[in-house]
């Protein structure tokens, strides 16, 4: 029996397994499409709802340090600080290091830099030790994979992504990773489709299940609101 766990968009999950869940737990989903059109979005809601289940978030970011993931989410009247303050959102900052910020350091909180996937692995490892000894579920965010290729070879991208997949999986958890579509070439971005387990595609007026675990390909319209996306 594959157990789904819900995505935070509750029309997603309507959408995909009638109500009772998107993803199969223990996958790992690719959401991709063109620029601005809600993929840190959808992280955002599905960190959160794991967070409201008592399920802690390792989140890894590659574009917006810890106070403007704070900020992001808050404009859509969702609040981390008491996830914070009680060590169950764990983030690893991978751009403040080269944007000159000062940052506060935190037992969840973990520095690193785009300029070294390698060590946002090593974050990686340090991150989930904390998080497995205190829940057997939880969630992850990559957010996103465009920016650690802007910064390094694509190919070594992929195996920095097949060995997240793996200790990700390895521990128990459910993970997202973004991708802006076109900014690799299309045989790493074919390569980028074939590790992972479940393919969403947003293209600012369709989200389109192209691959999913227990799942057909299944279309539908969505908006990005005050309240964050919302599938029709």
């Amino acid at each position: 029996m594959i157990v789904r766990i819900s995505s935070g968009i509750p029309g997603l999950d309507k959408l995909v397994g009638g109500g009772g869940g998107s993803f199969a737990e223990n996958t790992v989903t690719l959401v991709y499409g063109p620029p601005k059109v809600g993929k840190s979005v959808f992280s955002y809601q599905f960190a959160f709802e794991g967070l409201r289940n008592n399920e802690p978030c390792l989140y890894i970011s590659t574009d917006y340090g810890l106070k403007d993931i704070e900020r992001n989410i808050a404009n859509f009247g969702w609040n981390l600080d008491e996830y914070i303050e009680n060590e169950s959102f764990y983030f690893i900052d991978a751009i403040s290091t080269i944007a000159g910020v000062e940052v506060e350091s935190k037992p969840n909180y973990f520095l690193s830099s785009v300029h070294n996937p390698t060590d946002i692995m090593v974050k990686l490892g340090m991150a989930m030790r904390q998080i497995i000894s205190k829940s057997p579920r939880f969630r992850s965010v990559l957010d996103s994979l465009t920016t650690l290729m802007a910064f390094n070879d694509e190919v070594l991208i992929v195996r920095v992504l097949t060995v997240y997949i793996m200790r990700i999986k390895e521990s128990g958890g459910t993970a997202i990773v973004t991708y802006t579509e076109g900014s690799a070439s299309s045989k790493v971005e074919n390569m980028l489709k074939a590790i992972v387990d479940n393919i969403i595609h947003l293209d600012g007026e369709n989200l389109t299940i192209e691959a999913m675990i227990g799942g057909g390909k299944v279309k539908g319209q969505y908006d990005i609101t005050p309240k964050g996306i919302v599938v029709d």
